[in-house]
């Protein structure tokens, strides 16, 4: 019997509503399907204590905290003191999710772009990747994370990647990881494949976004750890890859960016 190839769901919500009492057979299911780590996000800083606790609960799961960009006009500003405290953790292993998102919440710009650079101090401070989000915000977020890599070194994801071309270059040219999600498994994102097999593998994550954005078959249902294998196997394809391969390597990205939790995973080992 052929073991089934781990991999990492490096981006989901398992805190959000859609998945409560379910957690047990949602991180079984996971487990099933070869996915044997997960890291759950933190939107809202004043979350955070039950995002801990669910990564405390549950051995394969870590979590990252940050305020994300639409709630940043309605939430308190995050301060460097307060995540790189929270990074003390030993199951927080990420800065975010932070970002620009211009879409829906264009009018706070401005206290956007100061909560991103609040989030890439302490992603600097602690070490810890950065967890970025960007929708219609390409030019202001590439020059902001050049700006802060020439006040000091820091590490970044770009969770969710579905922006241009330009901004996939900017990022990879600083060094940062691209995250495949369900988005680019649609049938009509080729373009997004095109920009994922364009970019070097071995910058290359994947993840679910869960509860939203689920792969085909699963369009249109809710999204979990389970199904990243579906977006792996499209990321396979479009690097011409064996899918144990590949899997294989976005492990040892995850790995490689997220040190820290590879670190906690060996130890428990």
């Amino acid at each position: 019997m052929t073991e089934t190839p781990q991999i990492t769901d490096s981006h989901c919500h398992l805190d959000f509503p859609d998945f409560d009492g379910q957690l047990e057979d949602i991180i079984a299911r996971a487990a099933e399907a070869g996915v044997t780590r997960m890291v759950t996000i933190c939107t809202k800083l004043k979350n955070e204590p039950s995002v801990r606790a669910i990564a405390e609960a549950h051995a394969p799961v870590f979590y990252a905290a940050g305020t994300h960009p639409m709630s940043v006009a309605s939430e308190p500003m995050a301060s460097v003191d307060a995540l790189v405290a929270l990074a003390k953790h030993p199951k927080f292993v990420g800065i975010g999710e932070t970002g620009l998102d211009y879409h829906y919440t264009a009018d706070s710009k401005a206290v956007q772009q100061e909560s991103l650079r609040i989030h890439i101090a302490a992603a600097r401070e602690t070490g810890l990747p950065l967890i970025i989000h960007s929708r219609d915000a390409d030019d202001d977020m590439a020059r902001i994370l050049a700006e802060e890599m020439a006040n000091g070194a820091y590490t970044c994801v770009m969770h969710c990647f579905s922006s241009s071309p330009e901004l996939a270059r900017a990022a990879l040219d600083l060094g940062f990881y691209l995250s495949m999600s369900g988005i680019a498994a649609f049938p009509k994102s080729q373009p997004i494949r095109d920009i994922f097999a364009a970019a070097p593998v071995e910058r290359v994550l994947v993840e679910t976004d869960a509860p939203y954005l689920a792969p085909p078959p699963y369009r249109g249902k809710r999204n979990e750890p389970a199904y990243t294998a579906h977006t792996a196997r499209i990321g396979a394809e479009a690097f011409g890859m064996d899918y144990a391969d590949f899997a294989a390597q976005t492990q040892a990205n995850f790995d490689r960016l997220f040190s820290k939790a590879a670190s906690a995973g060996k130890a428990a080992a």
